[in-house]
Protein backbone atom coordinates (compact mmCIF):
# COMPACT_ATOMS: atom_id res chain seq x y z
CA UNK A 1 0.00 0.00 0.00
CA UNK A 2 1.40 3.42 -0.95
CA UNK A 3 1.96 6.18 1.60
CA UNK A 4 -0.71 8.25 -0.19
CA UNK A 5 -3.25 5.44 0.30
CA UNK A 6 -2.28 5.27 3.99
CA UNK A 7 -3.00 8.99 4.39
CA UNK A 8 -6.34 8.67 2.58
CA UNK A 9 -7.43 5.70 4.73
CA UNK A 10 -6.34 7.50 7.88
CA UNK A 11 -8.40 10.58 7.06
CA UNK A 12 -11.39 8.38 6.19
CA UNK A 13 -11.38 6.87 9.68
CA UNK A 14 -11.35 10.26 11.38
CA UNK A 15 -14.63 11.79 12.50
CA UNK A 16 -15.56 14.68 10.19
CA UNK A 17 -16.26 17.92 12.07
CA UNK A 18 -17.90 21.18 10.98
CA UNK A 19 -16.89 24.24 13.06
CA UNK A 20 -19.34 27.18 13.09
CA UNK A 21 -18.27 30.43 14.77
CA UNK A 22 -18.21 34.06 13.66
CA UNK A 23 -14.90 34.70 15.48
CA UNK A 24 -11.87 33.89 13.31
CA UNK A 25 -9.77 33.49 16.47
CA UNK A 26 -12.22 31.01 18.05
CA UNK A 27 -12.46 29.04 14.81
CA UNK A 28 -8.69 28.80 14.60
CA UNK A 29 -8.27 27.75 18.24
CA UNK A 30 -11.05 25.13 18.01
CA UNK A 31 -9.78 23.79 14.68
CA UNK A 32 -6.25 23.48 16.10
CA UNK A 33 -7.58 21.56 19.11
CA UNK A 34 -9.75 19.25 17.00
CA UNK A 35 -7.07 18.56 14.39
CA UNK A 36 -4.49 17.82 17.11
CA UNK A 37 -6.44 14.67 17.98
CA UNK A 38 -6.13 11.71 15.62
CA UNK A 39 -9.81 10.83 16.13
CA UNK A 40 -11.10 14.01 14.46
CA UNK A 41 -10.64 16.21 11.44
CA UNK A 42 -12.18 19.61 10.69
CA UNK A 43 -13.43 19.29 7.12
CA UNK A 44 -15.43 22.54 6.89
CA UNK A 45 -15.75 25.89 8.65
CA UNK A 46 -18.60 28.40 8.60
CA UNK A 47 -18.66 31.96 9.95
CA UNK A 48 -22.44 32.24 10.41
CA UNK A 49 -25.57 30.10 10.66
CA UNK A 50 -26.61 30.77 7.07
CA UNK A 51 -23.35 29.38 5.70
CA UNK A 52 -23.59 26.44 8.12
CA UNK A 53 -27.15 25.64 6.99
CA UNK A 54 -26.06 25.58 3.34
CA UNK A 55 -23.30 23.10 4.22
CA UNK A 56 -25.55 20.92 6.38
CA UNK A 57 -28.15 20.63 3.61
CA UNK A 58 -25.50 19.31 1.24
CA UNK A 59 -23.13 17.28 3.42
CA UNK A 60 -23.03 14.90 6.36
CA UNK A 61 -20.74 15.44 9.33
CA UNK A 62 -20.03 13.29 12.37
CA UNK A 63 -20.22 16.33 14.62
CA UNK A 64 -20.87 20.08 14.56
CA UNK A 65 -19.30 22.57 16.96
CA UNK A 66 -21.75 25.47 17.01
CA UNK A 67 -21.46 29.00 18.40
CA UNK A 68 -24.60 30.71 19.72
CA UNK A 69 -24.15 34.38 18.85
CA UNK A 70 -23.68 34.82 15.09
CA UNK A 71 -24.96 37.15 12.35
CA UNK A 72 -27.73 36.27 9.87
CA UNK A 73 -28.82 33.01 11.55
CA UNK A 74 -27.70 32.43 15.15
CA UNK A 75 -27.11 29.05 16.78
CA UNK A 76 -30.61 28.73 18.26
CA UNK A 77 -32.31 29.67 14.98
CA UNK A 78 -30.15 27.15 13.13
CA UNK A 79 -31.10 24.35 15.56
CA UNK A 80 -34.79 25.18 15.03
CA UNK A 81 -34.40 25.11 11.23
CA UNK A 82 -32.55 21.78 11.37
CA UNK A 83 -35.34 20.25 13.46
CA UNK A 84 -38.02 21.60 11.13
CA UNK A 85 -36.18 20.27 8.06
CA UNK A 86 -35.44 16.96 9.82
CA UNK A 87 -31.69 17.31 9.18
CA UNK A 88 -29.97 14.96 11.63
CA UNK A 89 -26.83 16.29 13.29
CA UNK A 90 -24.84 15.77 16.48
CA UNK A 91 -24.19 19.21 17.91
CA UNK A 92 -21.82 20.47 20.58
CA UNK A 93 -22.49 24.07 21.58
CA UNK A 94 -19.73 26.56 22.37
CA UNK A 95 -21.29 28.66 25.14
CA UNK A 96 -20.47 31.66 27.29
CA UNK A 97 -20.94 31.60 31.06
CA UNK A 98 -22.96 34.81 31.22
CA UNK A 99 -26.48 34.68 32.66
CA UNK A 100 -27.93 35.08 29.18
CA UNK A 101 -25.43 32.59 27.75
CA UNK A 102 -26.45 29.93 30.29
CA UNK A 103 -30.15 30.42 29.54
CA UNK A 104 -29.55 30.19 25.78
CA UNK A 105 -27.48 27.03 26.32
CA UNK A 106 -30.46 25.39 28.08
CA UNK A 107 -32.60 26.27 25.07
CA UNK A 108 -29.99 24.79 22.71
CA UNK A 109 -29.99 21.52 24.68
CA UNK A 110 -33.80 21.41 24.45
CA UNK A 111 -33.49 21.89 20.68
CA UNK A 112 -31.27 18.82 20.34
CA UNK A 113 -27.70 19.93 21.05
CA UNK A 114 -26.10 16.98 22.87
CA UNK A 115 -23.69 18.87 25.12
CA UNK A 116 -21.76 22.12 25.39
CA UNK A 117 -18.32 23.45 26.23
CA UNK A 118 -17.93 26.68 28.13
CA UNK A 119 -15.82 29.16 26.15
CA UNK A 120 -13.40 30.82 28.56
CA UNK A 121 -12.94 34.58 28.28
CA UNK A 122 -9.22 34.20 28.93
CA UNK A 123 -7.30 33.37 25.73
CA UNK A 124 -4.47 31.83 27.78
CA UNK A 125 -6.87 29.29 29.36
CA UNK A 126 -8.45 28.74 25.95
CA UNK A 127 -5.10 27.49 24.64
CA UNK A 128 -4.26 25.47 27.78
CA UNK A 129 -4.28 21.70 28.29
CA UNK A 130 -7.22 21.70 30.73
CA UNK A 131 -9.60 23.31 28.23
CA UNK A 132 -8.22 21.18 25.40
CA UNK A 133 -8.86 17.92 27.28
CA UNK A 134 -12.37 18.96 28.31
CA UNK A 135 -13.19 20.09 24.76
CA UNK A 136 -12.00 16.81 23.19
CA UNK A 137 -13.74 14.63 25.81
CA UNK A 138 -17.06 16.37 25.19
CA UNK A 139 -16.62 16.30 21.41
CA UNK A 140 -15.93 12.55 21.52
CA UNK A 141 -19.05 11.97 23.63
CA UNK A 142 -21.10 13.99 21.15
CA UNK A 143 -19.88 12.30 17.96
CA UNK A 144 -20.21 8.79 19.43
CA UNK A 145 -23.66 9.42 20.92
CA UNK A 146 -26.63 7.26 19.94
CA UNK A 147 -28.81 10.37 19.88
CA UNK A 148 -29.06 13.23 17.39
CA UNK A 149 -31.00 16.50 17.39
CA UNK A 150 -34.09 14.64 16.13
CA UNK A 151 -35.84 12.68 18.92
CA UNK A 152 -36.19 8.95 18.24
CA UNK A 153 -39.58 8.85 19.97
CA UNK A 154 -42.33 11.49 19.87
CA UNK A 155 -42.44 13.92 22.78
CA UNK A 156 -45.35 13.19 25.11
CA UNK A 157 -47.59 16.27 25.51
CA UNK A 158 -47.51 17.86 28.96
CA UNK A 159 -51.21 17.20 29.61
CA UNK A 160 -50.76 13.48 28.88
CA UNK A 161 -47.73 13.38 31.21
CA UNK A 162 -49.74 15.00 34.01
CA UNK A 163 -52.67 12.60 33.49
CA UNK A 164 -50.32 9.60 33.67
CA UNK A 165 -48.63 10.94 36.81
CA UNK A 166 -52.00 11.50 38.51
CA UNK A 167 -53.06 7.93 37.75
CA UNK A 168 -49.83 6.68 39.32
CA UNK A 169 -50.35 8.89 42.38
CA UNK A 170 -53.84 7.43 42.86
CA UNK A 171 -52.53 3.87 42.56
CA UNK A 172 -49.62 4.46 44.96
CA UNK A 173 -51.89 6.14 47.55
CA UNK A 174 -53.89 2.92 47.80
CA UNK A 175 -50.88 0.67 48.31
CA UNK A 176 -48.83 0.37 51.50
CA UNK A 177 -45.17 1.46 51.38
CA UNK A 178 -42.66 -1.38 51.23
CA UNK A 179 -40.13 0.41 53.45
CA UNK A 180 -41.13 2.48 56.45
CA UNK A 181 -39.19 5.60 57.37
CA UNK A 182 -37.85 8.51 55.39
CA UNK A 183 -36.68 8.08 51.81
CA UNK A 184 -34.54 10.15 49.47
CA UNK A 185 -33.96 10.13 45.72
CA UNK A 186 -30.33 10.81 44.72
CA UNK A 187 -29.83 11.18 40.97
CA UNK A 188 -26.66 11.51 38.88
CA UNK A 189 -26.30 12.43 35.19
CA UNK A 190 -23.90 14.05 32.75
CA UNK A 191 -23.87 14.25 28.93
CA UNK A 192 -27.48 14.32 27.71
CA UNK A 193 -28.65 14.90 31.28
CA UNK A 194 -30.39 18.29 30.94
CA UNK A 195 -32.67 16.91 28.20
CA UNK A 196 -33.14 13.61 30.04
CA UNK A 197 -34.16 15.45 33.21
CA UNK A 198 -37.00 17.02 31.25
CA UNK A 199 -38.40 13.51 30.82
CA UNK A 200 -38.10 12.77 34.54
CA UNK A 201 -38.56 15.82 36.79
CA UNK A 202 -41.78 17.22 35.21
CA UNK A 203 -43.39 13.80 35.71
CA UNK A 204 -42.84 13.81 39.47
CA UNK A 205 -45.86 14.84 41.57
CA UNK A 206 -45.70 17.57 44.21
CA UNK A 207 -46.98 14.91 46.68
CA UNK A 208 -43.78 12.86 46.23
CA UNK A 209 -42.87 11.44 49.66
CA UNK A 210 -39.16 12.21 49.32
CA UNK A 211 -36.77 15.00 48.40
CA UNK A 212 -34.81 14.63 45.14
CA UNK A 213 -31.16 15.67 44.95
CA UNK A 214 -29.53 15.85 41.51
CA UNK A 215 -25.88 16.07 40.52
CA UNK A 216 -25.69 17.09 36.85
CA UNK A 217 -22.17 17.75 35.59
CA UNK A 218 -22.20 21.43 34.65
CA UNK A 219 -20.03 24.49 35.18
CA UNK A 220 -20.91 27.25 37.63
CA UNK A 221 -23.65 29.55 36.32
CA UNK A 222 -25.42 26.94 34.19
CA UNK A 223 -27.09 24.94 36.99
CA UNK A 224 -29.28 27.86 38.04
CA UNK A 225 -30.67 28.17 34.50
CA UNK A 226 -31.28 24.41 34.44
CA UNK A 227 -33.16 24.58 37.76
CA UNK A 228 -35.27 27.53 36.60
CA UNK A 229 -36.20 25.78 33.37
CA UNK A 230 -37.19 22.54 35.13
CA UNK A 231 -39.12 24.47 37.78
CA UNK A 232 -41.20 26.15 35.06
CA UNK A 233 -42.05 22.74 33.56
CA UNK A 234 -42.75 20.80 36.76
CA UNK A 235 -45.42 20.41 39.47
CA UNK A 236 -42.62 19.80 41.99
CA UNK A 237 -40.54 22.74 43.17
CA UNK A 238 -37.08 22.76 41.56
CA UNK A 239 -34.21 24.92 42.79
CA UNK A 240 -30.45 25.19 42.65
CA UNK A 241 -29.41 23.80 46.03
CA UNK A 242 -28.10 26.52 48.35
CA UNK A 243 -25.74 26.12 51.30
CA UNK A 244 -27.83 25.28 54.38
CA UNK A 245 -30.97 24.16 52.51
CA UNK A 246 -32.95 21.67 54.63
CA UNK A 247 -34.29 18.89 52.39
CA UNK A 248 -38.08 18.78 52.03
CA UNK A 249 -40.31 16.19 50.38
CA UNK A 250 -41.63 17.12 46.95
CA UNK A 251 -38.70 19.44 46.23
CA UNK A 252 -35.90 18.87 43.73
CA UNK A 253 -32.44 20.23 44.55
CA UNK A 254 -29.85 20.61 41.77
CA UNK A 255 -26.20 20.73 42.82
CA UNK A 256 -24.48 24.02 42.10
CA UNK A 257 -21.89 23.87 39.33
CA UNK A 258 -18.26 24.22 40.41
CA UNK A 259 -18.68 22.79 43.95
CA UNK A 260 -19.21 19.36 45.49
CA UNK A 261 -22.61 18.79 47.13
CA UNK A 262 -22.85 16.84 50.39
CA UNK A 263 -25.84 16.02 52.59
CA UNK A 264 -25.14 16.26 56.32
CA UNK A 265 -27.37 15.94 59.39
CA UNK A 266 -27.72 19.17 61.37
CA UNK A 267 -30.08 19.37 64.34
CA UNK A 268 -31.57 16.07 63.14
CA UNK A 269 -32.34 17.42 59.64
CA UNK A 270 -30.79 16.55 56.28
CA UNK A 271 -29.00 19.69 55.14
CA UNK A 272 -27.10 20.70 51.99
CA UNK A 273 -23.48 21.72 52.40
CA UNK A 274 -20.82 22.37 49.77
CA UNK A 275 -17.12 21.55 49.75
CA UNK A 276 -14.38 22.78 47.46
CA UNK A 277 -12.10 19.79 46.89
CA UNK A 278 -10.52 19.45 43.41
CA UNK A 279 -12.55 17.75 40.66
CA UNK A 280 -13.08 14.01 41.16
CA UNK A 281 -13.70 11.68 38.22
CA UNK A 282 -12.73 14.82 36.28
CA UNK A 283 -15.92 16.63 37.36
CA UNK A 284 -17.14 19.17 39.89
CA UNK A 285 -19.77 18.58 41.20
CA UNK A 286 -19.09 14.85 41.54
CA UNK A 287 -21.98 12.52 42.40
CA UNK A 288 -19.70 10.19 44.37
CA UNK A 289 -19.45 12.83 47.12
CA UNK A 290 -23.24 13.12 47.30
CA UNK A 291 -23.74 9.36 47.61
CA UNK A 292 -20.96 8.88 50.16
CA UNK A 293 -22.24 11.73 52.34
CA UNK A 294 -25.57 9.88 52.65
CA UNK A 295 -23.96 6.97 54.54
CA UNK A 296 -24.47 8.80 57.85
CA UNK A 297 -27.89 10.26 57.01
CA UNK A 298 -31.16 9.43 58.77
CA UNK A 299 -32.81 8.11 55.60
CA UNK A 300 -34.20 4.58 55.81
CA UNK A 301 -33.90 4.01 52.06
CA UNK A 302 -32.15 5.85 49.26
CA UNK A 303 -33.32 5.46 45.68
CA UNK A 304 -30.23 5.98 43.54
CA UNK A 305 -30.93 6.96 39.93
CA UNK A 306 -28.19 6.98 37.27
CA UNK A 307 -28.99 8.55 33.92
CA UNK A 308 -27.07 9.18 30.70
CA UNK A 309 -23.50 10.42 30.90
CA UNK A 310 -19.91 9.69 29.98
CA UNK A 311 -17.54 8.22 32.53
CA UNK A 312 -18.42 6.33 35.70
CA UNK A 313 -19.30 9.01 38.26
CA UNK A 314 -21.76 7.70 40.84
CA UNK A 315 -20.61 4.07 40.81
CA UNK A 316 -17.98 4.27 43.59
CA UNK A 317 -20.29 6.43 45.70
CA UNK A 318 -23.20 4.00 45.38
CA UNK A 319 -20.93 1.02 46.10
CA UNK A 320 -19.83 2.78 49.31
CA UNK A 321 -23.37 3.82 50.22
CA UNK A 322 -24.64 0.27 49.86
CA UNK A 323 -22.40 -0.84 52.75
CA UNK A 324 -24.34 1.39 55.17
CA UNK A 325 -27.84 1.90 53.75
CA UNK A 326 -30.75 0.14 52.11
CA UNK A 327 -30.62 1.31 48.50
CA UNK A 328 -32.64 0.75 45.34
CA UNK A 329 -30.81 1.53 42.09
CA UNK A 330 -32.60 2.60 38.90
CA UNK A 331 -30.45 3.03 35.77
CA UNK A 332 -31.37 4.34 32.34
CA UNK A 333 -31.12 1.73 29.60
CA UNK A 334 -28.65 1.85 26.74
CA UNK A 335 -31.21 2.41 23.99
CA UNK A 336 -32.43 5.72 25.44
CA UNK A 337 -29.10 6.99 26.84
CA UNK A 338 -27.38 9.77 24.93
CA UNK A 339 -24.10 8.34 26.24
CA UNK A 340 -24.23 4.91 27.89
CA UNK A 341 -21.33 5.45 30.28
CA UNK A 342 -22.54 6.12 33.82
CA UNK A 343 -25.50 3.69 33.65
CA UNK A 344 -23.24 1.02 32.16
CA UNK A 345 -20.69 1.47 34.96
CA UNK A 346 -23.24 1.00 37.77
CA UNK A 347 -24.74 -2.00 35.92
CA UNK A 348 -21.26 -3.56 35.68
CA UNK A 349 -20.95 -3.16 39.47
CA UNK A 350 -23.95 -5.50 39.83
CA UNK A 351 -26.03 -3.07 41.89
CA UNK A 352 -28.83 -2.17 39.47
CA UNK A 353 -32.31 -3.23 40.58
CA UNK A 354 -34.05 -1.82 37.50
CA UNK A 355 -32.71 -0.90 34.06
CA UNK A 356 -35.47 1.08 32.37
CA UNK A 357 -36.09 3.37 29.37
CA UNK A 358 -35.92 7.09 30.15
CA UNK A 359 -39.70 7.53 29.88
CA UNK A 360 -40.21 5.01 32.72
CA UNK A 361 -37.74 6.51 35.21
CA UNK A 362 -40.19 8.91 36.89
CA UNK A 363 -42.78 6.16 37.23
CA UNK A 364 -40.30 3.88 38.98
CA UNK A 365 -39.23 6.68 41.33
CA UNK A 366 -42.86 7.27 42.31
CA UNK A 367 -43.51 3.54 42.82
CA UNK A 368 -40.43 3.21 45.03
CA UNK A 369 -40.78 6.26 47.27
CA UNK A 370 -44.54 6.72 47.35
CA UNK A 371 -46.60 9.88 47.79
CA UNK A 372 -47.79 11.76 50.84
Amino acid sequence: MSSMENITNSSKSKKKILVVDDSALMRRVMCDIINSDERFQVVEQAFDGEAAYALLKQNQYDGVVLDVNMPKINGIQLLRILQKDKIRVRVMMASTDTREGASVTMEALELGAIDFVEKPANIVYLKGDVFKKKFLDILNAVVTSRQTNIALTPVIPRQKQEEHTQKLVNIVKKSAPTVSGQKLVALACSTGGPKALQSVVPRLPKELAAPVVIVQHMPKGFTQSLAERLDALSPVKVKEAAEGDVLENGTVYIAMGGKHLNIVTKAGKATITYTDEPPREGVKPCANYMYESLKTSNYAQIVCVVLTGMGADGTKGIVNLETAKKIHVIAQDEATSTVYGMPKAIAAAGLVNQMVPLDDVAQEIIMNVGVK
